[in-house]
């Protein structure tokens, strides 16, 4: 016998059962792109509203009527009618912008007013609502007669941030400043810049950079900086040396409670800067010579007989660096018999010729070490240290 199947295809199209709202059970839940906003953000809102998809192959709007109307307002200022549209046909998915526009504030203090306070619009993306400090928007939907469904969000200022993205960086690299502050964000549709003051150990004054806003609406922004050993600072270049701590300050004129509106507060950074050259590389410890008090150089030598032991040093690098060159003699019992240094400063890649005597006071084998160091306190090698025995006679 022989069966026959027949499979006959279906499809399953997305389908609303309401047609009409239904007054007695309302849905329609109201939705915000954030949990709380600034006082210039721009807000996108959602509204789940199947029962107000009325035809299936249209795209609806919602709100811009007096009969059911939706209104987003602060205690102060207000929109309404505001239209809202489907996000395609049969989606029942209903969305609008708005951009908060905050009140006049000078954010910067420069003694200018930097935002521009409007109420207008009537949706669903021409809308500007001026809002306050510390306040709240609401979003209010008349589903039907005497049914108003409504969801509030918060508004706030904030404390911002300013940090460098490393800890430390090399003399010969460029270094990267952001700072986060989402009160800035005064233009929520194109790229905003503020001011970030740069300064180091050597250079007090510093420079003034700007720092450009990562996208439209981030309220991150950077600033990139060079370094100079030579040069003045100048535009995006700071003058530091290494061992320098470097930092950036921006000054926050829009704070959260308690502080007044009138308050600012300086937020400061700061990182390390290091010799792009190997620690032990900065300077060359040349061999010792040795000679007598006349400068002529030593073949032989005596107890109680002055030696002069000249060292020579060269800075690799080409700015100053401070430095310690230090003579450590020792007997053949690794004692230290003598000790002493001579502390400086290097030119950028200066030869510098440095002596000390010394005066054996028994015969013996001894060995004399150079050393140079950053300072006594740190003792940071700068170069390898250098060794060479003798016979006193």
């Amino acid at each position: 016998m022989l069966s026959i199947f027949i499979i006959f295809p279906f499809f399953l199209f997305p389908v609303f059962a309401e047609q009409i709202p239904d007054y007695e059970k309302p849905y329609s839940p109201i939705f915000t792109d954030k949990p709380a906003y600034s006082w210039t953000d721009k807000m996108k809102i959602t509204i789940l509203a199947p029962s107000w998809n009325s035809d299936r192959y249209l795209i609806d709007s919602i709100g811009d009527d007096n009969y059911n109307p939706i209104k987003i307002y602060t205690s102060e200022n207000s929109l309404e009618p505001y239209r809202f549209t489907e996000t395609g046909p049969n989606t029942g998915i209903f969305t609008a912008e708005v951009i908060l526009t905050g009140f006049p504030h000078d954010v910067d203090g420069d003694g200018d007013t930097d935002t521009t306070p409007r109420t207008l619009g009537t949706g669903p993306t021409s809308g500007f609502l001026e809002t306050d400090r510390d306040s709240a928007v609401t979003i209010s939907f008349e589903f039907a007669d005497g049914v108003v469904l409504t969801e509030s969000v918060p508004i706030f200022w904030n404390i911002g941030n300013t940090q460098f993205t490393e800890e430390n960086y090399l003399s010969d690299k460029s270094a990267m400043i952001r700072v986060i502050d989402p009160d800035l964000n005064l233009n929520p549709e194109a790229l905003d810049q503020i001011s970030v003051e740069v300064s180091s150990d050597s250079d007090a004054a510093g420079i003034e950079v700007d720092a450009i806003e990562t996208s439209e609406s981030s309220g991150v922004f950077v600033a990139t900086i060079s370094f100079t050993q030579n040069l003045s600072s100048s535009g995006n270049r700071l003058l530091a040396f290494p061992g320098d701590e470097i930092y950036a300050k921006y000054i926050d004129y829009t704070l959260p409670k308690p502080y007044s509106t009138s308050d600012n507060l300086e937020i400061i950074s700061l990182a390390k800067l290091n010799s792009a050259i190997p620690t032990l590389e900065r300077v060359s410890n040349l061999p010792i010579s040795l000679a007598d008090n006349f400068g002529n150089p030593l073949d032989s030598f005596y107890s109680n007989t002055r030696i002069q032991v000249v060292g020579s040093v060269i800075n690799e690098q080409n700015f100053n660096q401070q430095f310690v060159y230090l003579i450590q003699v020792k007997n053949q019992k690794e004692e230290v018999v003598s000790l002493s240094w001579i502390s400086g400063e290097l030119d950028g890649n200066q030869n510098l010729d440095v002596s000390q005597s010394w005066i054996p006071k028994n015969s013996g084998v001894y060995a004399i070490q150079t050393f140079v160091w950053n300072s006594l306190s740190e003792q940071v090698p700068l170069s390898n240290f250098t060794a060479t025995t003798i016979t006193v006679e």
